[in-house]
């Protein structure tokens, strides 16, 4: 069997496009992801929104008078205490962003998860995209429970129901096809419990060993995703040996992205998949896409 690798496009193409956008995800299909990486936060009204903050960042964001939001007020700009009718009225593509000079600057909002799949999937089918999965991570710190999210149990409870709500509409393989993420061990231990059948990937940036990490989530996830200056090939082996799949983040320079795959991984993280898939394509390695799992 030939070697695959999982394309992940990280909030969308973010070093194209405006991260955790439609528009974001939309352009991410056409570079040929096999998986569209994005954040949760949840509004006033419960509402599960796609982005990295729990508020407005100073990075992307302007507020609805047209004002850039400042580093020293970013946080009073917070999504858990406004209705999303509220959340939509910023914009989070037109700004420039200093990290990423190559972004596209459009008019965008931060959109629903709901929405983000619903559009997904149509784009999908209109263009006969093969079927992406969805690695949707809960950003939940625990010290900032009741002020930017809900606690770890309530946090899953919403995500878990709308991906059920989804699904059922969908009346197919979507829920095969999520990929719930955390760096927050009990998040991932509250979405187990909830829904055993959802595939799980720790997210990692600690100096701990992998075995450490694992003792301290209390299960073996389906997939370990640390950052990817922490991947060696003890790392590479280790997961083999304990059935996960290794899929570090944020890669961005082409010969991090080689070494990687030559150490063996099974995925890379990226705000560059453009660039990914011209280097897949280079050295005859296929995207693995969910049909052909």
């Amino acid at each position: 069997m030939s070697r695959t690798i999982d394309l992940q496009g990280h909030r969308g193409c973010r070093g194209l496009m405006p991260e955790n956008t439609i528009p974001g995800f939309l352009k991410a299909l056409e570079f040929g992801v096999s998986t569209l990486e994005m954040d949760l936060a949840i509004s006033a009204d419960f509402q599960v929104v796609v982005s990295h903050e729990p508020y407005f960042s100073h990075e992307i964001a302007i507020d609805p008078e047209g004002k850039y939001i400042s580093e020293e007020n970013e946080l009073e700009h917070n999504i858990f205490n406004m209705p999303y009718s509220e959340v939509r009225k910023y914009d989070v593509g037109l700004r420039p962003h200093a990290r990423f000079p190559e972004q596209k600057k459009i008019a965008a909002f931060k959109p629903l998860l709901n929405d983000v799949i619903v559009q997904v999937e149509h784009e999908v089918l209109q263009h006969s995209y093969p079927k992406p999965f969805y690695n949707i991570e809960i950003k939940r710190n625990p010290l900032s429970d009741g002020m930017f999210h809900p606690n770890a149990h309530d946090f899953a409870k919403i995500v878990s129901e709308l991906i059920v709500r989804i699904s059922n509409d969908d009346k197919g393989d979507l829920k095969e096809r999520i990929i719930l993420q955390s760096f927050d061990p009990e998040s991932l231990r509250a979405y187990r419990k909830i829904d055993p059948q959802i595939k799980l990937a720790l997210l990692v940036e600690n100096d701990a060993s992998a075995r450490q990490n694992l003792d301290v989530l209390g299960f073996t996830p389906e997939i370990y995703s640390p950052a990817y200056k922490l991947v060696n090939k003890e790392l590479v082996e280790f997961c083999k040996e304990n059935s996960m799949e290794l899929i570090p983040w944020t890669v961005n320079l082409k010969q991090d992205m080689v070494q990687l795959i030559e150490m063996g991984v099974d995925g890379i993280i990226t705000d560059y998949p453009n660039i990914l898939k011209d280097l897949l394509d280079s050295m005859k390695i296929e995207i693995k896409h969910y049909n052909k799992l």
